[in-house]
């Protein structure tokens, strides 16, 4: 599949509901009692394609008009997905955010971006009202739920629409080609390692990101995926694939109930499953302890922080032999960017990982290309001025026609984060990493995240996949105490169920000395439970464990979490 510039990349539902109007687009669960499976309901293509045409037209009569900036605060659901598409038709820009990072931090952000209209739950505009100076140019705020006290439009008064007995529904927005370099959408960064910047996706950018998912998951239409992200969900219905919603919080993915997961899997036929690592161990612990098997499953996707090698090698327990398994590498920025594929990390790379080469993250997708820039915090102004590759990790930068060539906002961010490089530009994704004779990807750790000991520097993806290989460990994490760069190497460590804390940490020492990357590292701390980011709850939060660690070694009990265990 390719999509020609200056085509209507968003379209493909419309093309799908011609073809099969019938076919199931959005299977969603919907409330049941605690302990039991849920029911769901299905929303055909048919259904979501004229939805989003007389919610396109509502939107365009209500006064939201092209390049109008939306923000779109709704949960994930068949509402979620119409607004997208009528958005996008309407020629309006979507602004998507995660809202558990915060109020504070999602007012600041979402006040930066300027947004002329506001789609969202009832609780959203609570906050839009409590916080009115953040939102004074919203001129359409629409309700998706009971409109309480502040005006304004409902979505439920915008009407769906119908077809009845299979009929086409027949698309009545604008029809002029996009233009490619125009922005399409602004979707906010979790802000899990730095503050949370706007990321502006153009058009050329999403007709990419389509492309490169097609090519990489090879779904087709008519099969049917599960996800538990909202991005991908919109990719593969416009690649006409039905996607499965289990019952899922936003901001606590890692709370989902495996047999939840397992059930939609059985009850839908699902062919592909698109999750975070937070989603994928507890499903596999869940399917082993049970003894079940998912045959229907023929690819596995995972992404969002590195996927322990031991889930993407225990899943093939409980999917057929010939299942596809790829522990893929993208961002907000860029979707996707490298994949590897289980049985290539199992061949050699994941031994490699566990003596500190890093996580192998694979090759760069088609149309991507991946260079390393030394590692500095300073901006790089022009591709020219970024000096000769280094000899050890770097900085990885990409390019390509699926990657963002700006910041909405922040400015500044835009300096640090994108190198001009003639009729190109180089995105830096903050992440630290080398290249193989292969032409794989290692990714290492986060560039804000090393650790400096003055002589030499700790990449912290590098030091904890050497720990994690110790029995009675769940999984650590490396963070400095004190300032740069002269910083104390600190092990925070989760102890595994059951685990003695003092047999474990003893074990961790003696490990650690004898591999000369971790020699280094002789503090260890037990700790409770770690803060993870809130898209993908996979992600470490180093930066509050530094904090917590620095207070643990000053004798001070650490701000809401208990005190953790020792050993030096």
């Amino acid at each position: 599949m390719s999509t020609p510039v200056g085509t209507r990349w968003f379209d493909g539902v419309d093309d799908h509901a011609r073809r099969r109007p019938d076919a199931p687009a959005i299977s969603y669960a919907g409330a049941s009692p605690k302990g039991a499976l849920p029911e769901y309901t299905d929303i055909s293509f048919a259904e979501l394609s004229q939805w989003s045409d007389v919610l396109a037209r509502r939107f365009a009569e209500s006064g939201i008009g092209r390049g109008d900036r939306t923000i779109v605060l709704i949960n994930p659901g068949p509402e979620l997905y119409a607004v997208l598409f009528g958005l996008f038709k309407a020629g309006a820009i979507p602004v998507v955010i995660d809202p558990g990072m915060g109020v504070r931090p999602m007012l600041r952000c979402l006040s930066a971006v300027n947004p002329q209209a506001f789609v969202g739950i009832p609780q959203a505009h609570v906050l839009r009202v409590l916080f009115r100076r953040s939102f004074r140019r919203v001129r359409v705020p629409v309700t998706v739920g009971r409109r309480w006290f502040w005006g304004g439009h409902t979505l439920a008064a915008f009407g769906r629409g119908g077809t009845a007995g299979g009929e086409h529904p027949a698309t009545a927005d604008d029809p002029r080609p996009v233009d490619v370099a125009a922005p399409a959408m602004i979707a906010f960064t979790t802000g899990s390692t730095g503050p949370a910047k706007a990321v502006e996706l153009t058009h050329g950018n999403l007709a990419s990101m389509l492309d490169r998912t097609q090519a990489l998951t090879g779904t087709t239409a008519g099969e049917t995926a599960l996800v538990t992200l909202p991005v991908f969900g919109v990719l593969y219905l416009l690649l006409g694939t039905g996607i499965v919603l289990p019952p899922l919080i936003p901001s606590r993915v890692g709370s989902t109930d495996p047999a939840h997961v397992a059930d939609a899997v059985t009850r839908f036929g699902v062919e592909t499953l698109f999750a975070s690592p937070a989603v994928l161990a507890p499903l596999l612990a869940y399917c082993r302890e049970r003894a079940v098997r998912l045959p229907t499953i023929r690819a596995v996707f995972s992404g969002g922080a590195p996927v322990p090698n031991a889930v993407i090698v225990g899943l093939r327990e409980i999917l057929p032999g010939d299942v596809e398994i790829h522990a893929g590498y993208g961002a907000t920025e860029s979707i996707p960017m490298s994949s590897i594929e289980s049985r290539e990390l199992a061949a050699g790379p994941a031994q490699r990982t566990g003596e500190g080469a890093g996580t192998c993250i694979g090759r760069p997708v088609d149309g991507i290309d991946v260079r390393l820039l030394a590692i500095t915090d300073d901006p790089v102004r022009a591709w020219a001025d970024a000096g000769e590759p280094p000899d050890g990790p770097g900085e990885i930068v990409v390019s390509g026609p699926n990657v963002s060539s700006r910041y909405h906002w922040p400015d500044e961010a835009n300096l640090l984060g994108k190198i001009p490089d003639g009729d190109r530009v180089w995105h830096r994704t903050g992440d630290v990493g080398w290249i193989d004779d292969e032409g794989r990807i290692w990714f290492c750790g986060r560039k804000s995240q090393r650790v400096e000991l003055g002589d030499h520097t700790l990449h912290t993806v590098q030091v904890e996949q050497v720990f994690n290989t110790v029995s009675g460990v769940a999984r650590t994490a490396l963070v400095g105490v004190g300032p740069r760069p002269r910083q104390r190497p600190v092990l925070c460590v989760e102890l595994a169920s059951g685990a003695d804390a003092g047999d474990v940490l003893a074990r961790l020492r003696a490990h650690g000395a004898d591999n000369e990357l971790t020699g280094a590292v002789d503090t260890f701390l037990v700790h409770p439970g770690f803060p993870v980011d809130i898209r993908h709850n996979a992600k470490i939060g180093r930066e509050q464990l530094s904090v917590w660690a620095g207070k643990r070694l000053d004798g001070r009990r650490p701000a809401g979490g208990r005190l953790g265990r020792w050993h030096r």
